[in-house]
Order: structure tokens, then C-alpha cells, then sequence
């Protein structure tokens, strides 16, 4: 191979201030094959030569970049701390080696090691920012994962009650914060199963939290992004029952439990084991008698604001929509109460609706 001012012959580097010319070359040839015959080139280094007044003249031999990672006995030490749980001692210890070691090679190891004993210590936000500092600076680290477990744990901790320290003190709950780690850990490693283990623990988060339509959010985030996982059933069940529990009663917006119906729906039709384990049909039906009230409630409120045709079609809706239901027979009875008119203006809106 050659390059402007640079020669390879037999696997030797050979450096000129010009072009060989073809005669030149073929000397150095020869006399590259009378060097390497004295002198092998081996894995370790590799020899420089550099023609220099009619001749090949060996400069210097160029190290080879060891492959294999170095060995530290302080870091040893600080890992033999950490298992025996005297966070104390190794944080001090890997802290003074960080300090002296700034260029080293090993400095994504003591990073971690610092982060394990804050973590251990009860910091669990010095904790995070180390394993932060890790991934920012050596994002090839084979520790990169390691870190953003340890993320996912102090995340998890903060969401599960955790108390963060004020003056060395556990006082206060931190589960922004841990909304936010689950976050990021998403935005570092996406599609990876830590990924998907933040954003279900943040859903899960939410619906036990009361957030349903938070959760909602989440759960259909989680179908979307991970369509095969063994877990999208569970996940589509906990979904309908976050819409359902967004309805907040008979005299407001239906709207959630419209959703949470076809939700079940769908989840009865995709997944029959687990409808009989859950007894969906049966949820699908106290649904359809909490709509059926919800008619009445509204057909009452016609009635009382002297609003008889809107009350006829609410009580004829009941009628329609459930006639197997105890509702059914209460509308019908205040429907024939209301009258003539409006009766038999609902019934053509009944007939309209039909075609």
C-alpha cells in the first residue's frame, strides 16, 4: 500500500519526503527482506523505517494498543467494600482514586463503583448523576447498561415511596423525579427491555397513583411501541380499566365509559381465556345498565326544565338500546306518563335512526 510520503513493503512502515522511483523501490525491498530475516516483526510492535541517504534506517517501533482491560488492586479493594455493604469506606476510597486517575482508562469502573456507594449510602440522587457522568462520557462502556439499571432502580425506589435525604435526613418523597428518570432511561436506550420496563412501571405508576387518564396514556404508549410483548393483554386490560375509572358519574360526560366499553369489547373478542378469567361479558353489562341509568337521569332532567320531547327520547333510548334491562320497564312506564306528542315525536326519531 502507498500513500503520499508513506510505504508499506512486507508489513514494514516505510516513510520518504518523495515518490519512490522503481529502481529505489526494489532496493528497499531487498532490503527490507534482509531486516525482517534478522529482525521479525511480531504482534507487539511494529518497526518504522525511513529512507534516508540511499538507505532504509530504522526510526522507532510503533506499541501496539493492548486489547485487554488493566487490572486496578485499589478499585479491587473498593469492590470488596461495596460487597461487604461499607459504602463509607469505598466511597472515600474510590473518590481519592477518581480524583488521581482523571485520564485513566478504568474511570467508567470507579464511576460506577462512587455511584453503587451513594446508592448504598441512601443518595440516591449524587447516585443517578454518577451514572449520568458515566454514560455522557464513555457511552461505549461495557458499564453503560449497568448504570442505567442502577437509574431504573433509583427511579423505581423514588415511585415506590422512597425518601430522598435533606441534610443527611430521609424527609421528603421525590415520585417527579422518578417519573422523570423512567423518562430519560427511555430516551437513552430505546426499544430496549429496560426501555420497556420504565415506560410499564410509569403506566403502573399512574393507575395506582389515581392518574387514569395519565395511565390510559401510558398503557396505549406501551401497546403501540411493543406490539409482540407477552405482557399487551394485561396491559390492554389495565388501559379499559383506566378509561372506565375516568367516568365520574350518571350526571357527567359518558365519554370514558363509551371508550372503556369498546375497549372491553375488543379485549372479549382478541382474548377469550382471558375474558373468563376477568368475566368481561359480565363488566360489559353492568356497563350497559350504567348507561341505561344515565338515560333515565337524563329524560328525568327534560321532565323537570318542562322538556317533553327531550324527555321522551331519552326514555325511548333506554327502550332501544337495552331492552333486557329493569331500566327498560321504568322508562317505558315514564315515557306513557308523558305526553302524546312528544311520545309519538320520539318514536318517528326512533324510525329515522332505524333507516
Amino acid at each position: 500500500m502507498t500513500g503520499a510520503g508513506v510505504t508499506t513493503i512486507a508489513g514494514v512502515i516505510v516513510r520518504s519526503s518523495r515518490q519512490l522511483a522503481v529502481p529505489v523501490l526494489l532496493s528497499c525491498v531487498l532490503s527490507c527482506a534482509s531486516a525482517l530475516a534478522v529482525e521479525p516483526t511480531t504482534n507487539a510492535a511494529r518497526n518504522i523505517w525511513e529512507w534516508r541517504d540511499g538507505q532504509l534506517t530504522l526510526i522507532a517501533p510503533e506499541a501496539q494498543p493492548s486489547t485487554q482491560p488493566a487490572n486496578d488492586a485499589t478499585l479491587d479493594e473498593v469492590d470488596a467494600l461495596l460487597a461487604k455493604q461499607q459504602h463509607k469506606e469505598a466511597r472515600k476510597l474510590a473518590l481519592q482514586w477518581e480524583k488521581a486517575n482523571r485520564t485513566s482508562p478504568l474511570r467508567d469502573r470507579v464511576l460506577l463503583q462512587i455511584a453503587e456507594a451513594f446508592y448504598q449510602h441512601g443518595d440516591r440522587t449524587k447516585a443517578f448523576f454518577y451514572c449520568d457522568e458515566l454514560m455522557d462520557t464513555y457511552p461505549q462502556s461495557s458499564r453503560f447498561y449497568d448504570a442505567l439499571d442502577m437509574q431504573f432502580r433509583i427511579g423505581d425506589s423514588y415511585l415506590s415511596g422512597y425518601k430522598q435525604r435533606v441534610f443527611g435526613i430521609p424527609a421528603i418523597t421525590v415520585p417527579d423525579d422518578g417519573i422523570e428518570i423512567m423518562y430519560r432511561i427511555q430516551q437513552r436506550s430505546p426499544g430496549s427491555p429496560l426501555a420497556e420496563k420504565a415506560l410499564l412501571r410509569t403506566a403502573d405508576y399512574y393507575f395506582a397513583s389515581a392518574y387514569f387518564d395519565l395511565a390510559g396514556d401510558a398503557y396505549a404508549a406501551y401497546v403501540r411501541a411493543y406490539p409482540r410483548s407477552p405482557l399487551v393483554p394485561r396491559v390492554r386490560l389495565r388501559q379499559a380499566y383506566a378509561s372506565l375509572a375516568q367516568f365520574r358519574g350518571l350526571r357527567y360526560d359518558s365519554t370514558p365509559l363509551t371508550d372503556a366499553k369498546a375497549q372491553f369489547q375488543q379485549l372479549i373478542n382478541d382474548y377469550p381465556r382471558l375474558s373468563a378469567e376477568e368475566n368481561l361479558p359480565d363488566l360489559v353489562e353492568r356497563i350497559d345498565t350504567t348507561f341505561a341509568r344515565k338515560w333515565l337521569v337524563t329524560g328525568d332532567f327534560y321532565r323537570r326544565i318542562n322538556k317533553p320531547l327531550g324527555a321522551a327520547y331519552s326514555y325511548d333510548e333506554v327502550a332501544r338500546q337495552f331492552p333486557n334491562t329493569a331500566e327498560s320497564k321504568e322508562a317505558g312506564e315514564r315515557f306513557d306518563a308523558l305526553p302524546g306528542a312528544a311520545q309519538q315525536s320520539a318514536l318517528v326519531a326512533r324510525e329515522a335512526v332505524a333507516r
